[in-house]
């Protein structure tokens, strides 16, 4: 090819065509948290939206990626969902620029904020902090970040001292700080009783005298339809709370729990690190002083007696990988009348009208068909998890292990109905429990 200066024609000169290079977009996000009351918590987040999406959008070397936005979280604990989705996103290389309000919004603590910027800074990402004017990846910016989180820290610190103060101060005067209590309402500085579930508080204290346990308290509750405070089901936590709680003596026991501190903000129950205060007859009781002590002394008796029994630690190999077919949840072990058994997590908490069709499995029963569908002659829990991936336990018997090699096998076995597996033991204990005849006797006491 040939090229022209001038009116001349140059020879062996060839013409290079220049691309133009464009300057590729910046990928922007931005943090926004807020702690604060629900009306105004989203008030503040919608401002600060707005204002990011204006902000990013005004410069033409930006490219907007995304607003991540933690609602009332604080920014002393890990607990921030968004937030860790903006690491994990930035990890990945999906973000370039992170742009925040200020350095308390973003972590007030000191060791975390500078790992994390650290990180982000290995990865290509700099973290802008719109208030103090800096970046994480400039030369002064750890140095001037470690001075200011610092400072954040020392006043997260500083407020949690002076919260702590205002609530030992309301206890020293008998004031309660919780006023939300199943079984009351606190109107006019005082807890009123509540009649229905005041009924109910009355039946768990009954049942649990009976001989029932924590879940199947919860499970009787939940089929004979007893309310909740927040319209949920009934839980072990729920019932072991009320079974704990002293209010219901008409007393108050306050500073039961505390915080372990401003950092972990982990709720601990107080075993004498800290003063607790005792108020006589503040208000009237569900039930007597000798029914709660009562309890207290059986909670500790079945305590002593089942501990070590069951090992909540203990990984058994049928853990996590069975599930119902009926309802869809996992299956979990537990120990009845002296037998192993494999049980619908639904049937066991709420009871047979949310999930009739489910079957309890004997763990016997799971041992042997689990060999025999992978051709074991005795059966061997580690060549099982390796081979098999879940268990579906649906209705009639049926049992299907599903491989991790993508082949199904079913097996069958033979199950007796719930009322002929029960032995005359069995029912003797149970008639002793007060469980035979118990729903009949209070049917209609929550209608």
């Amino acid at each position: 090819m040939t090229a022209k200066k001038g009116g001349e024609i140059m020879p062996n000169v060839k013409v290079i065509p220049q691309k133009l290079k464009r300057k590729k977009a910046v990928r922007v996000v931005a943090y926004a948290r807020v702690s604060c009351p629900k009306n105004q918590m989203i008030a503040s987040l919608s401002a600060q939206v707005d204002y990011y999406n204006n902000l990013i959008a005004a410069n033409p070397d930006w490219e907007l990626c995304g607003i991540y936005v933690d609602e009332a979280k604080t920014g002393t604990k890990d607990t921030r969902e968004n937030f860790r989705r903006l690491v994990d996103d930035c990890r990945k290389g999906l973000i370039d620029l992170v742009i925040t309000k200020s350095v308390s919004r973003f972590a007030r603590n000191t060791v975390d904020l500078l790992s994390v910027c650290r990180e982000l800074r290995e990865n290509g990402v700099d973290v802008y902090f719109e208030n103090q004017d800096i970046h994480s990846v400039s030369s002064e910016g750890e140095l001037m970040l470690t001075l200011l989180a610092s400072i954040a820290q020392e006043q997260s610190r500083s407020d949690s001292e002076n919260m702590k103060w205002r609530i030992r101060k309301n206890f020293e005067e008998g004031k309660p700080w919780n006023k939300i209590v199943y079984g009351y309402r606190f109107i006019d500085d005082t807890f009123v009783i509540e009649p229905r579930e005041s009924e109910v508080v009355k039946e768990i204290y009954r049942l649990y005298l009976d001989g029932l346990g924590y879940g199947m308290i919860a499970k009787e509750l939940n089929q004979l339809g007893a309310p909740t405070m927040n319209s949920g089901d009934w839980s072990i936590s729920s019932v072991h709370d009320i079974l704990n709680h002293y209010i219901y003596t008409g007393n108050l026991l306050l500073q039961r729990f505390y915080i372990e501190n401003h950092l972990t903000k982990l709720t601990k129950r107080n075993h004498g690190e800290l003063p607790m205060y005792k108020v006589l007859e503040t208000h009237e009781p569900i039930i007597s002083e000798e029914t709660w002590l009562e309890v207290q002394s059986e909670i500790v008796v079945r305590n002593t007696k089942f501990k070590g029994f069951h090992n909540p630690k203990a990984n058994y190999p049928f853990t996590g990988i069975m599930y119902c077919a009926c309802c869809g949840e996992k299956y979990r072990r537990k120990t009845a009348y002296n037998r192993v058994i494999w049980i619908c997590s639904t049937y066991n908490k709420k009871g047979k009208s949310f999930c009739a069709d489910s079957k309890a499995v004997p763990e016997d029963t799971l041992n042997e068909k689990a060999a025999e569908a992978l051709n074991m002659s005795i059966f061997d829990a580690e060549m099982f998890r390796d081979a098999v991936k879940k268990i579906i336990v649906g209705k009639n018997g049926i049992l299907t292990f599903q491989l991790n090699n993508g082949q199904s096998i079913r097996k069958s076995w033979d199950y007796p109905s719930r009322s002929d597996s029960w032995t005359p033991e069995m029912k003797a204990k149970a008639r002793e429990y007060g469980i035979i005849g118990r729903r009949i006797q209070c049917q209609g006491l929550y209608e």
